[in-house]
């Protein structure tokens, strides 16, 4: 049941976050003359639609992974009027960003109200005004619990929290660590809370250096803010857009990198490349690794990690969609603007040869991280 949930909750974000997208096209397109024939939420096969008295053909389709916009005229030949191939470089330009800036400032939104509320802190520099956060840190929970080990033998499960081990209270999963550490080998007395009941467990600790009471620890700092929660929402957002681009080179790095070194004699070389492929595939999660581990993981984290996962995703959209690849937004202008330079006509034939190509090898990409994900699954 947690996982379907998990599912729908996903579904429901990606395509909300995905039509807002969409919308900021359609509208940037309409107030600059082009002619907006079709608004989809979600992809063909039609479901329903309907004409709006703006003449825009709003539809419904069976697909829920997302959402498009269709404007007339969208090769960069067509020269009729209302087409966007009429429009000037610069509106072209408007047009196709509108989408990554709309999802930006959705990103920039929810991270402002999540400052309000509690901003989950992810990284060592993450940003705050110092004179106006609180930091709050969450209570140690138990995140998977090892079957045969002291934990799980005592009767503890995934979700409870540990207040009390051996008479002494645990504020941080630092604590939990030590106090156990200091007593491996012994019994001890384990007080946590379990859906708002106190129960106390004795856990026989393991006499090892390692998992000693075989449990990983959940424990989260947030930074709360009041007067500078806008202020911490647009940093935040722009501290998180340079992660994401690091983390993309990062993966573009490991993946060709590691392919590569795939085709040398050397056997160490060839090590070397495979760790960094098992690193570039780790990295990535599509579709199935989204919607049947990340949200539903994110769900049971409560609702502050579902909404904080919507701003990293959107926020992944708009740097993704901003990147000069074939298909994307990013990709179709920067196709234009070397046309442009290069004084070339881009005619139909050829702008779609371009795209298709991107769009093919972007559809190989998803199916490979899609069995990657399915193979994490049942692995």
């Amino acid at each position: 049941m947690e996982l379907f949930l998990g599912i729908i909750i996903g579904l429901v974000v990606l395509v909300l976050l995905v039509v807002v997208h969409e919308l900021g096209h359609a509208i940037v397109a309409r107030r600059n003359g082009v002619v907006v024939e079709e608004f989809g939420i979600g992809f063909p096969p039609k479901a329903w639609g309907k004409k709006l008295k703006n003449g825009i053909l709003l539809t419904l389709n069976w697909l829920p992974l997302g959402g498009f916009v269709k404007l007339q005229g969208e090769n960069d030949s067509a020269r009729k009027k209302g087409d966007y191939g009429a429009a000037t470089f610069w509106q072209k330009t408007k047009i196709l960003f509108a989408g990554v800036v709309v999802n930006w400032l959705v990103a920039v939104l929810i991270l402002t109200g999540l400052a309000l509320a509690g901003l989950p802190k992810i990284i060592p520099d993450q940003f705050s005004v110092p004179s106006d956060t609180t930091l709050v840190t969450t209570p140690v929970t138990l995140g998977s619990v090892v079957d045969e080990y002291p934990a799980a033998t005592a009767g503890l499960a995934s979700g409870d929290v540990v207040t009390v081990i051996d008479g002494q209270e645990i504020d941080t999963a630092q604590e939990l660590i030590e106090v156990t550490q200091a007593n491996r080998g012994e019994t001890v007395a384990v007080e946590y809370t379990r859906e708002g009941t106190q129960q106390t467990a004795d856990v026989t600790l393991r006499d090892s250096d390692e998992a000693v009471f075989g449990a990983t620890l959940q424990q989260q700092e947030k930074i709360q803010a009041t007067w500078s929660a806008p202020i911490v929402g647009i940093a935040t957002t722009g501290q998180f857009t340079w992660v994401t681009l690091q983390g993309l080179g990062n993966l573009f790095v490991d993946f060709f990198g590691g392919l590569f070194s795939q085709l040398s004699p050397d056997e160490t070389v060839r090590q070397q490349g495979s760790e960094s492929l098992d690193r570039a595939s780790n990295s990535v999660a599509g579709p199935v690794g989204i919607l049947g581990v990340i949200f539903p993981a994110a769900g049971q984290a409560g609702l502050t990690e579902v909404v904080f996962l919507a701003a990293i995703i959107s926020l992944t959209l708009a740097v993704m969609n901003a990147l000069p690849i074939p298909a994307l937004d990013g990709g179709r202008w920067f196709v234009t603007a070397l046309f442009r330079l290069l004084r070339r006509p881009l005619t139909k034939e050829r702008e779609e040869k371009i795209h298709g190509t991107g769009f093919l090898t972007l559809m190989g990409l998803i199916v490979l991280v899609t069995i990657a994900d399915v193979s994490k699954l049942f692995s």
